[in-house]
């Protein structure tokens, strides 16, 4: 059995929580397969919002196994907090022993080089996610695996500061103390290692024995990729389709159906290009009824209209089968809604995304708006003009639509 995918085809925030949630009810597992605790789900089941970091969205669904896959870069204690909230998980979740561990010297390594970029710095969240990733791909990473000799991994990491300690006495950074660090080792071990496992071998078996439904999600979104995104603004690993594939040691033949998520609109934490962002009020009217602040460090997000010639580009890097287009109703009220057709580029129109996405200028569609679409439930029961706006996606981006939310709650949401 192959396994499906939801991946995000914009700069992240798409509402990838609330599908993977809604679809979850129907899988026996799901899996997540890059990125670190700087991305957040934000799911709303009757009313309640729930934050996720690192454990999947699957984790609201009582029968489903949740995964943490090696491509993922595992914070020890953002993990323990999140998974307080659930009470026991035994049984529930499982992380891969080749999981890479973020470090609290990470996280001021992040810190100190976001400083040291100053106008020029990526905006990132800190969590230390761009260090840990270094490390991984400099061989100088820890896996969570190794917690199950913890002398070992203490030993590991006194010998990584003496090899770098001219680097982190440039910065100001300091290890704890011996008797601190092995405590927190000691900590995590117990508390961790019973979650974690060959998580490569055990998806394997599951696909051989062809019972199990398995549902794979990842953070962040495809222009934050950090090969096809718009670098160096992006984040530090594989947030496309293809990520799932290393990120949870699956074969391409292994994955089945792949949904791409965007807004009807568009936002981006951080800096780096966004050709559709707006700056006035239409720009604040957007952050405020879609309540455009990150999950996981309450920025406000820049926002903007809706990007075709960006989603077309994801949906054809993804292989994207169809798309769920989120956040419907926050365009709710507006006389007049726009679609990025095509972009203005060194003198020329052009319906590509250049690797200079930085000196384009959108051409618009203007379409008419609608009242409201807020808690509808049928794609037909739509006002015309919200009709025209999704068929008109679907024409852009050569991607059918297959789901339309109209509220942040799980029930409100249209299946075509």
């Amino acid at each position: 059995m192959r396994a499906d995918l939801i991946v995000g085809i914009q700069w992240g925030d798409e509402g990838k929580g609330k599908i993977v949630d809604l679809l979850a009810q129907r899988y026996d597992v799901v899996c997540r397969y890059q990125g670190g605790h700087n991305a957040g789900h934000t799911i709303v089941v009757d009313g309640k919002k729930i934050a996720l970091h690192l454990i999947p969205s699957g984790i609201l669904n009582p029968k489903a196994l949740n995964i943490i896959g090696n491509g993922v870069v595992v914070s020890p204690e953002a993990l323990l907090k999140e998974m307080e909230q659930f009470g026991s998980l035994k049984g529930r979740l499982l992380i891969s022993d080749k999981a890479h561990l973020i470090f609290k010297y990470h996280e001021m390594i992040d810190k100190a080089k976001e400083a040291l970029r100053g106008k020029n710095a990526i905006g990132t969240t800190g969590r230390g996610i761009g260090p840990a990733y270094s490390d991984k791909i400099s061989r100088q990473g820890h896996r969570i695996g190794e917690l199950k000799d913890t002398r070992k991994l203490f030993e590991k990491i006194k010998e990584y500061f003496r090899t770098n300690e001219a680097i982190f006495k440039a910065m100001s950074i300091e290890l704890p103390g011996d008797d601190e660090l092995m405590g927190e080792l000691e900590l995590y071990r117990e508390r961790l290692l019973p979650y974690v496992t060959d998580v490569t071998a055990y998806l394997w078996e599951l696909m051989e024995k062809n019972k199990s439904k398995i549902l794979l999600e990842g953070a962040q979104g495809s222009m934050l990729d950090i090969d096809h995104g718009t670098y160096p603004y992006v984040t530090s690993s594989n947030t496309i389709a293809a990520g799932a594939c290393t990120g949870l040691g699956l074969a391409p033949r292994d994955i089945g159906r792949i949904t791409g998520i965007a807004k009807a609109y568009c936002t981006r934490v951080g800096n780096g290009p966004f050709p559709t962002e707006e700056f006035g009020e239409e720009a604040e009217r957007l952050r405020k009824q879609g309540a455009e602040f990150g999950t996981t460090t309450g920025r406000p997000r820049r926002c903007g209209w809706f990007d075709a010639v960006a989603a077309k580009y994801a949906c054809r890097l993804n292989g994207c089968d169809d798309m769920a287009i989120m956040k419907l109703d926050v365009l709710d009220g507006f006389e007049r809604v726009k679609i990025c057709t095509a972009y203005e580029y060194e003198g020329r129109k052009i319906e590509y995304v250049p690797a200079d996405l930085e000196n384009v200028k959108p051409v618009y569609l203007e379409m008419e708006g609608w009242e409201s679409v807020e808690g509808i439930k049928s794609f037909d029961e739509l006002p015309r003009s919200a009709r025209n706006y999704i068929r008109t996606i679907e024409e852009l981006t050569g991607t059918r639509v297959a789901m339309v939310s109209t509220s942040p709650d799980r029930a409100d949401t249209i299946i075509l």
